[in-house]
């Protein structure tokens, strides 16, 4: 039987902390064989299995949440690019979607993308290009009402070229933003995972004149030869 997440933020302990060599195959190029064995070996990835998560990311959204505590109790939460649904995983706990906090208001939590996903207890999983006519709509529609946190984790394929992906992100992130502004309530959060590169001044300027308070946080789960960071937004102006 498989484990129930938490959407506590463990340490851990208890891995074995094993070593998986991976051998380039015929038909793999060493590229590949280096991304296997890193992903093998990667002790968040060991953990999500252990944990019973989706994916790794999951512990990156634990580790922002724990800093600005956003996914609070009763909190209306939409979920961009939502799939595998790890992010919704944690969020399903911290805002109490199923009533297990006696005495705590009960959220709700709406994830979108483009491919469908796995059911989930506490999560209602719709596909939907957020980028459509009237997407924002549909979205209050399922939510009956307004959003307390936005959150997206997309990320356009890879090129391969550093600054194309790091704009590709940029954009997503922008059209995100943008959407967000349409489904927050006043007082709203809205998260988003970027890709340091230069261009991210304009997001961050743009997300000031909205937001009372806007930071950025590299959490401790996210690979060190990364660029992704996370930018939080704070206190949607309405």
């Amino acid at each position: 039987m498989a484990k129930t997440p938490s959407g506590k933020n463990n340490s851990g302990r208890g891995l074995r902390d094993l070593t998986v060599k991976v051998k380039t195959a015929r038909g793999r190029t060493l590229s590949s064989t280096r991304w296997l064995q890193r992903q093998l070996n990667d002790p968040y990835v060991k953990r999500a299995q252990v944990e019973g998560y989706r994916g790794r990311a999951a512990f990156k959204i634990m580790e922002v949440d724990d800093k600005f505590r956003f996914l609070v109790p009763g909190a209306r939460v939409v979920d961009l690019g939502c799939a595998p649904g790890g992010w919704c995983q944690v969020a399903v706990k911290r805002v109490n979607t199923l009533g297990e906090k006696p005495g705590k208001k009960v959220g709700t939590i709406l994830g979108v993308d483009l491919q469908e996903v796995e059911p989930l207890a506490g999560a209602e999983f719709h596909v939907l290009d957020f980028m459509a006519d009237d997407a924002d709509l549909q979205v209050k529609e399922w939510l009956g009402g307004k959003a307390d946190v936005v959150m997206s984790d997309m990320a356009a394929a890879s090129s391969g070229h550093k600054q194309t992906d790091h704009l590709r992100i940029i954009a997503l992130c922008e059209a995100a933003a943008y959407f967000a502004f349409d489904v927050l309530e006043e007082g709203g959060t809205f998260v988003a995972k970027v890709l340091a590169g230069g261009a991210e001044g304009e997001l961050q300027k743009l997300l000031k004149q909205k937001f009372t308070k806007v930071g950025y946080m590299k959490p401790p789960s996210s690979r060190s030869d990364s660029s992704e960071k996370f930018v939080v937004a704070m206190g949607y102006r309405g």
